[in-house]
């Protein structure tokens, strides 16, 4: 039931009026456009389907097989169809942001939020104005639209890089620091090119006013997706039925980015925050395992699904003739963006380990090469005001740029990180992390009898005898992890994948430590005086292991 529900819900959500039939404005009475935008849709498909197989079988990024097959079928289509920017902005770019923040761990990105801070805000002024600047020289252009083409450009798109992080072994602050720059990068790079366009239409702008509007806009998205996030949550207490929490957080995505750009905030900061809540606070509580998984199932689906389209789409949207035209203008505009990219990623994370822990160099490395455009560059191109000169030059250069983009670094990326061979993953680590796997999900079995037990569901007698049969598990998999680790007492802070993740649950017990003491003193179970002594102590070790 969980899967058809989730299966159901993806189907309703992509179907070809509401995907194909937006791109080109289809006119549902007209039977003969419908059918031929479902034969575009089945084509598709079967195209993505066999690019799958394809890019599986050798070894090839996804998505960089996807824009290749678009490119290759775009003679082959019977009617012609392309990106739309609109479609991008108001429903793949919430989808995708919902579906990456609701997946996103909050003490993990907590404890990287110093260098994805760097990266995702200074970081994207300077990448923007380096890769402006040699556009201007380079190309001639004037600065309003070298700016606006070089805030484009400072927009990473890491399906390509989390593809490749997937299939080989990277340590996980590596993967967290790279999936947070994501989330925030957008927001940033929006509010930026819109002052920009503000600039341009207005004349004039104080570098003063632009940083007040900078934090009103950014702030006030943070405030709506808070908003929205808890709301939903209160909701999600009320019902554990899967369709309707699909149908909820599809509705709270959406809704969250269209509120927050009605309110004239960062509507994308709005849907990662909302997303945030919902994940970490929302799925946490009250939500049953099974509903859980139809829901985070759906996500995956979805967002796979609009990834697929895009980069599908994105090669059909590449005239060849005019990329060899303008060859010239999107070799210089790559070398461009990477060199803004090396002045913002090397400098800044050199200064993390003043006030954190370092970013090693080969780290560095990966987030420099894996430096790859995507699908908001170009929506952000099509959305070009038609009074921007050479508009029409500027889209083909950013479209040419993104195709290079996507197919050069999207295959060398993968050799790059198998080259730096990031992650020693030893047998004592594979052992522990096993055991770990073993211990974690039965404990979560644990967990759920418990809950069907006190919900009535389950008779008493079925219930020991089930978790009897999952605590001899526990018992088993904690014997030999103690023994394991008498043995090599040194690996201890190994043995969870790297020390930021232990320092992740060491922060996470902290702090339910600290909710326990709080509600102690709220239900004045516990005297003021004791609880206050408690929670300094607390909140020292959780300054010392922001200081480590």
């Amino acid at each position: 039931m969980d899967s058809l529900a989730s299966t159901t819900a993806f189907l309703w959500l992509f179907s070809p009026p509401f995907i194909l039939g937006s791109i080109n404005n289809a006119d549902p009475s007209n039977p003969g456009k419908v059918e031929g935008l479902v034969t575009v849709l089945i084509i598709l498909l079967l195209v993505a389907t066999g690019v799958a197989l394809v890019s599986r079988y050798l070894r090839l990024p996804y998505v960089t097989g996807l824009v290749l097959a678009g490119l290759a079928i775009t003679e082959l289509l019977p009617r012609r169809i392309g990106l739309d920017s609109s479609l991008i902005f108001n429903l793949f770019l919430p989808i995708l942001l919902f579906e990456a923040a609701i997946n996103t761990d909050i003490s993990r990105l907590r404890s990287t939020i110093k260098p994805i801070a760097l990266l995702a805000g200074p970081g994207v002024v300077i990448s923007s104005g380096i890769t402006a600047i040699i556009l201007k020289f380079g190309l001639g252009l004037t600065w309003i639209p070298a700016l606006l083409v070089g805030v484009i450009l400072a927009i990473t798109d890491t399906v390509s890089v989390i593809a490749v992080f997937k299939e080989v072994s990277v340590p996980s602050r590596l993967s967290t620091i790279v999936e947070g720059e994501s989330l925030f990068n957008d927001g940033i790079a929006l509010v930026v090119f819109s002052l920009i366009l503000q600039v341009h239409q207005t004349g004039s702008l104080t570098f003063l006013a632009g940083l007040q509007e900078l934090f009103v806009v950014i702030v006030g998205g943070t405030l709506v997706g808070l908003a929205l996030g808890y709301l939903s949550t209160g909701l999600f207490v009320r019902s554990d039925d899967p369709l309707s929490s699909i149908l909820l957080t599809v509705a709270v995505a959406l809704g969250t980015f269209q509120i927050g750009e009605i309110l004239g905030v960062s509507a994308v900061v709005a849907v990662v925050v909302a997303g945030l809540i919902i994940g970490n606070v929302g799925l946490s509580r009250s939500v049953s395992a099974s509903s859980n998984i139809t829901l985070l199932s759906f996500w995956e689906y979805a967002g796979f699904g609009v990834n697929t389209f895009i980069f599908l789409l994105i090669g059909l949207e590449i005239d060849l003739i005019t990329l060899w035209k303008t060859l010239p203008a999107v070799l210089l505009a790559i070398v461009a963006y990477q060199v803004g990219r090396l002045v913002s990623v090397y400098p800044l994370l050199a200064l993390v380990r003043f006030f954190d822990r370092a970013i090693p160099l080969r780290w560095q490395h990966i987030l420099f090469l894996g430096n790859i455009k995507g699908s908001l560059s170009m929506a952000l191109a099509f959305s070009l005001p038609a009074t921007i000169l050479g508009r029409e030059a500027l889209i083909a250069l950013v479209f040419g740029t993104v195709l290079l983009s996507l197919v050069g670094q999207g295959l060398s990326l993968p050799w790059f990180v198998k080259r730096f061979n990031l992650s020693h993953f030893s047998e004592f680590q594979q052992q522990t992390e096993e055991l770990q796997a073993e211990l974690i999900t039965a404990k979560a079995a644990q967990d759920e009898l418990d809950s069907l037990l006190k919900s009535g569901v389950l008779p008493k007698s079925i219930y020991e005898e089930m978790r009897s049969t999952y605590q001899f598990k526990v018992a088993g998999a904690e014997k030999l992890l103690r023994d394991l680790y008498n043995k090599r007492p040194e690996q201890l802070s190994n043995s969870l994948g790297d020390r930021t993740k232990f320092d992740a649950i060491r922060r996470r017990l902290l702090l339910a430590e600290k909710g326990a003491l709080n509600e102690a003193l709220r239900k004045r179970i516990l005297d003021e005086q004791i609880v206050r002594g408690r929670l300094q102590t607390i909140n020292q070790q959780l300054l010392k292991l922001e200081d480590d």
